[in-house]
């Protein structure tokens, strides 16, 4: 009978543990009968945890009522003041992802019905002044970074800008536009992985220069007014909420980033405690590792051969990216699988971001199978557990 070590991934504490092994036990009878699943369940003894009951998290910011309505919890004051700075922030958040999100908005509300007939269009003189911004070039907000003057020519084209400016006042127009280009050139800066982005401050700034050009009314504070997406309840709360919650946000999210932290500066503990499982068990034996659970296995292997075990397995791992990327504990790019390494089946999902191919790093060791659990990212790195494609691909291979 073929003994299955099933190591699972980062976050994972009792009870769900036993659930995932039960799921996981079940699915793979299914295809293989003759399989007995025995799981090293590490998270609860080796995986991370607040030593210090979290005082490394910062306390919440003054102000904060820890009170659940808006009314309650911003009400006048200090507290006001907080969300308020707290909703613009989220507010360039939707911005940097997509910058005509206010445009768009103005824009559904329909004609406002200001302009009379026979009057130029509303949105003739704001093209003018895109125009007008974009022949200065990137000169005209040097902070915010290269690309300001094609992305105002784009923004003269845009179809949503005579919509928009019919349904809003000229001010209230420039002050959208130039966010938007704030958010167009800033938002290409991240998705570039730009080294240094510009600070609120700075972009503000920046914002009330080109709301002045667009026509405008300086507002002297630098942040100009705040945008309507702040008015919607999801975005009125959502940041705030954030800030106030981070000790319980933190509390539930701090095992998966930090059990992978822990695992690589203090993993010996817990693949010593593989080895000695490895060692108990029936041959043949296969490892079956998800995510930082393949890790462990690979790594575990790679220290030393561990008699019995005739197959690798992992799923949705990280363990071929960390390889190449020289970060993995055991075997430094580009040095080879060492030859007692047994041979390695690597599953991973084309709609899983936290899932790497090792074949074409391992030529001849190693073998990937693509599957697709039509989950999107991040479901589909829990998704593979219930994919019949997984539980098929292992059956087939199992000694």
């Amino acid at each position: 009978m073929t003994t299955v070590i099933f190591i699972h991934g980062t976050g994972v504490r009792p009870p769900h543990s036993a659930a995932l092994t039960a799921r996981v036990t079940a699915s793979l009878a299914e295809t293989a009968p003759r399989v007995r699943v025995v799981p090293l369940d590490w998270g609860e003894r080796y995986g991370a945890r607040l030593g210090a009951g979290g005082a490394s998290i910062p306390p919440e910011v003054a102000g904060a009522t820890g009170r659940d309505t808006a009314e309650e919890a911003y009400g006048t004051g200090g507290a006001g003041e907080t969300y308020e700075a707290d909703a613009e922030t989220v507010l360039w958040d939707r911005l940097y992802r997509d910058p005509e999100a206010e445009l768009a908005l103005a824009a559904a509300r329909g004609p406002s019905g200001r302009t009379p007939p026979g009057a130029a269009f509303p949105d003739e003189d704001i093209r003018e002044r895109l125009a007008a911004l974009a022949a200065r070039g990137d000169a005209a907000a040097p902070e915010l970074g290269p690309g300001l003057a094609a992305h105002a020519t784009a923004l003269a084209r845009s179809p949503l800008l005579a919509p928009a400016a019919e349904a809003l006042d000229p001010e209230e127009l420039a002050w959208t536009l130039a966010r938007a280009l704030a958010a167009a050139v800033t938002g290409a800066a991240l998705a570039a992985d730009a080294p240094v982005i510009c600070d609120g401050a700075t972009r503000d700034a920046a914002v009330d220069r080109m709301a002045v050009a667009l026509g405008g009314a300086a507002q002297g504070s630098g942040r100009g007014p705040v945008g309507r997406l702040i008015g919607r309840p999801v975005l009125r709360l959502g940041s705030r909420y954030a800030v106030r919650r981070r000790r319980a946000l933190t509390g539930a999210a701090h095992p998966a980033a930090g059990d992978v932290l822990k695992y690589l500066v203090r993993g010996g503990p817990v693949r010593t405690a593989l080895r000695e499982l490895a060692a108990t068990a029936e041959p043949p034996v296969v490892l079956l590792g998800h995510s930082l659970g393949g890790i462990i296995a690979l790594d575990t292997l790679i220290e030393a051969p561990l008699p019995g075990v005739r197959l690798l397995v992992t799923v949705g791992s990280q363990g071929p990216f960390l390889y190449e990327t020289g970060a993995l504990p055991r075997l430094d790019h580009p040095d080879p699988l060492p030859a007692h390494v047994p041979p390695w089946l690597n599953i991973h999902d084309r709609r899983d971001l936290l899932g790497y191919a090792a074949a074409a790093l391992f030529p001849g060791r190693a073998e990937d199978i693509a599957t697709d659990n039509r989950q999107p990212f991040p479901a589909a790195h829990s998704a593979y557990w219930s994919d019949p494609a997984v539980y098929r691909a292992i059956g087939e291979r199992l000694p």
